[in-house]
């Protein structure tokens, strides 16, 4: 009947509001409140302190649990206070119907603290749902003489809130100290030559430009104190038309001539160089025919992977569609082909914290991923500096399997998943980071199993940041128990 009363009544209730879990009247204090979901269980769980309650002889107070959402409404246990007369009557009314206590009964003589713990079936309205407590005073002959209902919470701490508000922790590698710091600048000069002649003519066509290039680069690493030249090389090519023979031996005296217009123009000793001959650049032609527009470049690429014999390949080409399209290869191709490269390599000294901060802006390269690694962890770790840092690293080693994963935990961890693919498919995938940063990548795409399993066998290999996100999914998956420590 109580029960029926407590529904009718609902409508009419006072809601008060919530305060610091002082309730009726400030005589029952309640703490440790917590909604938690596991499953499909809720479990409700409180300290009901009553020692400051008073209950007049005669009279019962019944608390009454309630969650609700406006609309769905679940009672739970009641805890009945009886005063002295109340709890005689209360007794020989049990012991005349022979029935146990469906409620929790604190005798008048028994006001203390105890912990209340229910556990129902999880329902999805009760995501959003409050506890509140329906306080009833009744009198004697069952006269209700009160009816309040306070706000305990509404804060249900459902799987999906707790899943939504984890960080799972990405991982980093540092990378090995780089001992000796080998770097290169590289140019490809297309010099011209007068017919039959391999002297460099600095006012010839365009040779002063080609020549300034080359001069610029030079400047660039002998006038950096920080780097030592350790050696230039220097490789000659020649279009494959006409006279294999004459070809290689133009490809030869070019190199040789771009050789003594160094040495005789710049500072770098004379045994630093190497001279090599590259004869006919076919590659350079299949290179160029790849990301041309002409119809028969399919066609020439064939012939010259599919024949070996050079002379037989030129006449091959030449024949194509009456030698139209080799007429225009001649002109629009094969100049670019005739051309010298020359590439410095030189050592970069080693740089500290502070030095590197200010070169990882100015020249990148110099600094190893070690380096790299050291300025980018001198910032606050995801600050904007500390992710920009790693950023740079992958575009200066694009192809590094450390780099790829430090730059998929960046990617991880501001949650940009496409871009962390991409990363992670060139990281060593053997390694705890990179299982621990796919659990990462699982758990943010909301595959929890998957997540797990990596995060378990990344901590197996003992890996800090999976052990993190094994307990950080422990406290977020256990049971009741894990809510009530």
């Amino acid at each position: 009947m109580k029960r029926n009363i407590i529904y009718i009544l609902l409508a009419l209730i006072i809601v008060l509001p919530a305060s610091a879990q002082k309730l009726y009247n400030d005589a029952i204090s309640l703490s440790d409140v917590s909604l938690w979901q596991q499953g499909n269980s809720l479990y409700v769980n409180m300290t009901v302190d009553m020692q400051n309650l008073v209950v007049s002889p005669q009279r019962s107070l019944t608390l009454t649990p309630l969650l609700t959402d406006g609309q769905h409404n679940v009672p739970l246990q009641d805890i009945i206070i009886n005063g002295r007369r109340r709890q005689k009557a209360y007794i020989r009314g049990l012991a005349i119907e022979r029935e146990s206590p469906t409620a929790i009964v604190i005798p008048y003589n028994k006001r203390e603290t105890f912990n209340y713990t229910q556990t129902i079936p999880y329902q999805p309205w009760m995501e959003n749902a409050s506890l509140n407590l329906v306080e009833n005073l009744c009198g004697c002959g069952n006269n209700e003489e009160m009816l309040a209902q306070e706000l305990i919470t509404n804060d249900v701490s459902t799987e999906a809130k707790r899943l939504a508000a984890m960080s799972p922790i990405v991982a980093y590698i540092q990378p090995p100290v780089e001992i000796v710091k080998a770097r290169s600048e590289k140019y490809e000069a297309h010099l011209d030559f007068p017919v039959g002649k391999a002297v460099i003519l600095t006012d010839f066509m365009n040779n002063y430009k080609e020549l300034m290039n080359i001069h610029s680069m030079f400047d660039k690493v002998q006038n950096d104190r920080n780097l030592t030249i350790t050696g230039i090389s220097i490789e000659g090519f020649a279009s494959p038309e006409g006279p294999l023979k004459l070809n290689e031996q133009l490809s030869q005296k070019r190199a040789e001539a771009l050789k003594t217009y160094l040495t005789t123009n710049e500072k770098a000793p004379a045994n630093l160089y190497k001279v090599s001959f590259g004869g006919e650049n076919w590659n350079g032609l299949v290179k160029a025919l790849e990301t041309s527009s002409m119809k028969d470049k399919e066609t020439f690429i064939n012939i010259i992977k599919n024949t070996s014999d050079d002379a037989l390949r030129k006449k091959e080409i030449m024949r194509v569609d009456g030698g139209v399209p080799y007429r225009a290869m001649l002109k629009d191709i094969y100049p670019g082909l005739r051309k010298v490269n020359c590439k410095i390599d030189y050592t970069v000294v080693n740089f500290d914290v502070e030095q590197g901060r200010i070169v990882i802006k100015t020249n990148p390269k110099y600094l190893s991923l070690n380096e790299m690694y050291q300025v980018a962890n001198s910032y606050p770790k995801g600050s904007e500096d500390f992710v920009n840092v790693f950023d740079i690293a992958v575009r200066m080693y694009p192809n590094d399997e450390v780099a790829n994963l430090n730059a998929a935990a960046v990617a991880l961890s501001k949650k940009d998943l496409k871009t962390a693919v991409k990363f992670m498919e060139k990281a060593n995938k053997q390694t705890a980071e990179y299982i621990n940063n796919s659990g990462v990548y699982d758990f943010l795409s909301g595959n929890t199993n998957q997540a797990i399993a990596a995060f378990t066998q990344a901590a197996h290999m003992g890996n800090d940041a999976a052990k993190a996100n094994l307990q950080q999914l422990q406290r977020i998956l256990d049971t009741k128990q894990s809510s009530t420590k």
